[in-house]
């Protein structure tokens, strides 16, 4: 079954799992995740009368997000395309990236072209580094 703890008591490890107007006790030696129980979560249990055993997070079903956009090209494209945003447009992070050419077009028009481009050397040196180590959805670069 899935539901959602309802309670949970650290000090008797103890709780209680909700799910369809139904109300299952538990306690910590049935919980199978490797983070302790949290008020909210979503759980996946066995039933046994009003116990809930073997009681595991929903989301430790799912995958880890797999890398798709390249760590390296877009260090690359900040670095020479910086102060165009193709190291955020390539990465999925539009809105930023629109942002960045906007003010790139606001710089050259104001004689400071210089400070244009180092938004971008800076992004690149955070790319080469990890610092920025996602793309917009959050998942790991290659």
């Amino acid at each position: 079954m899935i539901g959602e703890i309802e309670s949970y008591d650290p000090d008797t490890q103890t709780g209680v799992i909700k799910t369809e107007g139904a109300l299952f006790t538990f306690h910590l030696d049935d919980w199978i995740a490797d983070v302790p129980p949290d008020v909210g979560d979503d759980v996946n249990f066995d039933v046994h009368e009003t116990i809930a055993s073997n009681i595991n997070l929903v989301g430790a079903y799912l995958e880890p997000p797999k890398a798709v956009k390249y760590k390296y090209l877009s260090a690359v494209l900040a670095l020479f395309l910086g102060w165009t945003g193709a190291h955020r447009f390539y990465l999925g992070f539009y809105k930023l990236g629109f942002i960045q050419l906007t003010l790139t077009v606001i710089l050259y028009v104001t004689g400071l072209p210089g400070f244009a481009a180092l938004w971008g050397f800076v992004e690149g040196v955070l790319l080469f580094g990890g610092q920025i180590h996602q793309d917009a959805k959050g998942r790991p670069l290659k």
